[in-house]
């Protein structure tokens, strides 16, 4: 039977996994969809495609730094910095539920606004290095 760390370790790697293929997936969907995406955009923010395209390029980019074990805090950082720069986004998005957005409903915008927080939590995790694990070689007891 595997020890809690272990079993911790597993389901943190599964976890950065899920984390950074649904990421590199959504990036890739701005390209694939990027119409989805640009009537999503504040009119506020300039140049709708590009913008849409430069997202996609990021969690394409965040999404796979966070699976590579040397550049994981990195990708971790660039997701949480991704997320904070899109908040405006949401909140823009629920300001104009009532004219723009009528087909979506108001409690799905707030939910999606407050999911933001569920992955800046989950793509904190990965911002921690990990400790050595002691071993004899790592002691220095005579």
């Amino acid at each position: 039977m595997l020890s809690k760390e272990s079993q911790l370790k597993k389901v943190k790697l599964a976890l950065k996994i899920l984390l950074g293929v649904a990421f590199i997936l959504a990036g890739i969907n701005h390209f694939l969809n990027p119409a989805f995406y640009t009537k999503m955009m504040p009119t506020y923010i300039p140049m709708h495609y590009a913008m849409v395209i430069l997202s996609g390029v990021t969690e394409i980019l965040v999404g796979s730094m966070l699976l590579i074990p040397s550049t994981t805090r990195i990708g971790a950082w660039g997701i949480i910095a991704h997320l904070l720069v899109f908040f405006t986004v949401h909140i823009w998005m629920l300001q104009k539920a009532d004219t723009l957005f009528k087909d979506i409903p108001v409690s799905a915008l707030w939910g999606r606004l407050a999911f933001q927080f569920v992955f800046i939590a989950w793509a904190y995790w990965f911002t921690k290095t990990e400790p050595l694990t002691k071993t004899k070689e790592h002691t220095h007891e005579n």
